[in-house]
């Protein structure tokens, strides 16, 4: 996928926005993320989300298959190699956490990305991975030439069950920051899921990231 980010990620195209630092926030507060532990961002990518945590004031590490410029700390340490069919280049039971987003519907076989991200977490470390939903976004999933695999909320959570995550759970996720502060919105978001089918991207924010949903799953090592 040589000159993917640069091509599809384009910072013309895709701005740096505050949404990284705004996932990256909430996540950690869901999930009890402290601040000083090892986390492994897989399939890095330009580095927005390396920075997010950074900022956050976790210990960062990135992995991806190919370098993309990505503008990070001289602190943040990236590796590369295929994520599909090369061990991840760190040693076992390093992190505290392995993060991934947009990655595994990418490939063919994720099972040695999710064997993997199991064997470099530290016991009781926690993966989260999220990934584009099938169901909303069918119609237009293959628009990516990249995209290998669909996934639904039981396909990802069965997936990290069978490679020996415990505490699974998988949900559809939406991308809206002010739905994850007043949950009691999603009325709105529902109802436009209904009158508004996925068909092409919208350009208004509220309208695009209440109907193209993500499935947010994870699993405790």
């Amino acid at each position: 996928m040589s000159g993917y980010i640069d091509t599809i990620y384009n910072e013309n195209l895709r701005p740096i926005t505050s949404y990284p630092d705004e996932l990256i926030a909430h996540l950690c507060g869901r999930f009890n993320i402290k601040k000083g532990e090892k986390i492994l961002d897989v399939g890095c990518g330009r580095g927005d989300f390396l920075n997010a945590f950074k900022s956050y004031g976790l210990k960062v590490y990135g992995v991806d298959r190919e370098p993309a410029g990505a503008k990070v700390s001289v602190d943040v340490e990236i590796k590369y190699g295929d994520l599909e069919k090369s061990a991840f280049p760190f040693q076992d039971e390093t992190f505290d956490v392995v993060f991934s987003k947009s990655v595994i519907e990418h490939l063919s076989d994720p099972e040695l990305f999710i064997s993997e991200s199991r064997r470099v977490l530290k016991p009781g470390g926690r993966i989260i991975t999220m990934v584009p939903d099938w169901v909303s976004c069918m119609k237009i999933y293959f628009d990516d030439h990249t995209h290998r695999q669909p996934y639904t909320v039981v396909a990802l959570r069965d997936l990290l069950k069978i490679k020996g995550f415990q505490d699974v759970h998988a949900e559809r996720f939406y991308q809206l920051p002010v739905l994850w502060r007043y949950p009691a919105l999603k009325i709105f978001s529902k109802i436009l899921q209904v009158l508004v089918p996925v068909t092409t991207q919208s350009k208004i924010k509220f309208v695009r990231w209440s109907i193209e949903l993500m499935v947010l799953g994870t699993g405790v090592k």
